[in-house]
């Protein structure tokens, strides 16, 4: 079997099978598609580790970032253990592809202050009723006050919420799902959405069903948008001429570290399989940890 027509087995076996999401399988799948027009689409058992070697120096001779490099590594050794364990290929040439350890970097955060800013204005702006603004502002609130992921907050149906508990139930990645706490702002730009301006977004289409965020049309909002709704809103106060929805996650988890809660707290409120994603949360400015010294140890006045 040559390498394209195991990679759509693959893919499939990813998105049935593994319930990966749809952006994880395609990033696999381009990879996959890379590999197999360098190797001109050979035979899957003709492959051997200088190959797989060899394509991946040549992403590096190209500048990819390490962070690419490693996701290119993953998925040609999660293939082709795949392809071993059901019988294409008699043995896996990649158990020995050794896998670049990642860079860790923190995106673009706002200071909360700059969040206070930034929701203050949205308030502001859907202070006079208009349906998008209400539903902007919605969006800014639950995106910070509850650290979900984009794709969790599109997927959000009117029943996702305990109003009460004030609570919404999300399906991350891999189709885990999970209890998130939101805060009292949030609290209320959701029941302002709902009561002011969901209802006249829902008219517009008949496309709505029961999803909670509607675009301008009437029918659920898509990613697209709320990267607009956030790199128009967050962009100007962080400095970034474009920045996407997971700038709010991030940070929300930075201050909810800052404030002091413990890591395995933010673990399962972001919903991070490992502990080792979430301690990239753990800096500290020098004034911070200045101040946390002065104040603790007992010799630190003397």
């Amino acid at each position: 079997m040559r390498i394209s027509a195991a990679a759509d087995e693959y893919a499939r076996h990813l998105a049935q099978v593994r319930r990966l999401s749809p952006a994880t399988v395609r990033a696999y799948r381009s990879d996959l598609a890379d590999l197999s027009a360098a190797c001109q689409d050979r035979a899957l058992d003709e492959m051997g580790i200088d190959d797989l070697r060899d394509w991946l120096w040549r992403a590096t001779q190209r500048g990819d970032a390490r962070a690419t490099i490693a996701r290119r590594t993953a998925a040609v050794r999660g293939f082709f253990a795949w392809a071993a364990e059901t019988g294409i290929i008699a043995s896996d040439p990649a158990l020995r592809l050794v896998t670049p350890k990642r860079g860790r970097t923190l995106p673009k955060v706002a200071t909360a202050e700059g969040m206070t800013q930034v929701l203050d204005a949205a308030a502001v702006a859907a202070a006079d009723g208009d349906p998008l603004a209400l539903r902007d502002q919605a969006i800014l609130e639950l995106l910070y006050g509850a650290a979900i992921r984009v794709s969790e907050l599109c997927g959000l149906d009117v029943t996702s919420f305990d109003r009460d508990a004030r609570t919404v139930r999300v399906l991350g990645k891999g189709s885990k799902e999970r209890v998130v706490p939101y805060g009292l702002p949030a609290a209320r730009a959701l029941d302002a959405y709902v009561v002011r301006a969901r209802p006249v977004l829902h008219a517009r289409s008949d496309r709505a069903g029961a999803a909670l965020f509607l675009g301008a049309r009437g029918g659920r909002i898509g990613p697209r948008t709320v990267y607009e709704i956030v790199s128009r809103t967050l962009g100007p106060v962080v400095g970034a001429q474009t920045i996407g929805p997971h700038a709010l996650r991030h940070s929300a988890a930075t201050h909810l570290v800052d404030g002091g809660a413990d890591l395995r707290t933010v673990q399962e409120l972001l919903g991070h399989a490992s502990l080792g994603t979430t301690q990239i949360y753990t800096h500290v400015s020098g004034e911070r940890l200045l101040a946390g010294y002065r104040l603790a140890h007992p010799r630190a006045q003397r």
